[in-house]
């Protein structure tokens, strides 16, 4: 994970790479499950990821994105998309086993593309975020974050 820019050291970049590196173990979790075949496991993981990227989510598509939309307009619409992608397969599991036996794969799949995302996100945006955002972009961000919480907490409680 990126630790070069020095952008860890604000407390939005720091509490959504917390989110991210949470997520990525759980990732490697689903796929410990996908490996043994317990689609039961996989479906309750994919609710736990689902947990802490709706807050994660919201702040990003809140308070961060809307700051870079104007010098990142592609990249800003590609990470959206792909949040609308992670959120569809992930949400296929909110009320248990998906019945489409193609799931387990399209989850694997999707995950592999929410694992990029993330290194896109700590990489580039984050970096790209401490060059172009100014206090105000900042405030807004935490203001997001303090309405909707994290997912964390529930997640490690």
């Amino acid at each position: 994970m990126c630790e070069y820019c020095g952008c860890q050291s604000l407390t939005a970049i720091a509490d959504l790479t917390r989110e991210h590196d949470h997520v990525v173990t759980l990732i490697s979790h689903v796929r410990a499950a996908h490996a043994r075949g317990d689609v039961e496991e996989m479906a309750d993981l994919a609710g736990r990821i689902a947990t802490v990227l709706g807050p994660h989510t919201a702040v990003e598509e809140e308070g961060l994105f809307p700051a870079l939309a104007a010098d990142f307009p592609d990249h800003v619409a590609e990470l959206t998309a792909q949040h609308r992608l992670i959120e569809n397969v992930l949400g296929a599991a909110a009320d248990g086993v998906p019945a489409d036996p193609l799931w387990p794969t399209r989850l694997i799949d999707t995950l592999h593309v929410l694992r990029e995302h993330i290194l896109a996100e700590q990489d580039g945006v984050f970096p790209a975020a401490l060059g172009h955002l100014d206090t105000a972009d900042w405030d807004a961000i935490e203001e997001v974050r303090r309405r909707v919480g994290t997912g964390l907490v529930k997640q490690l409680h």
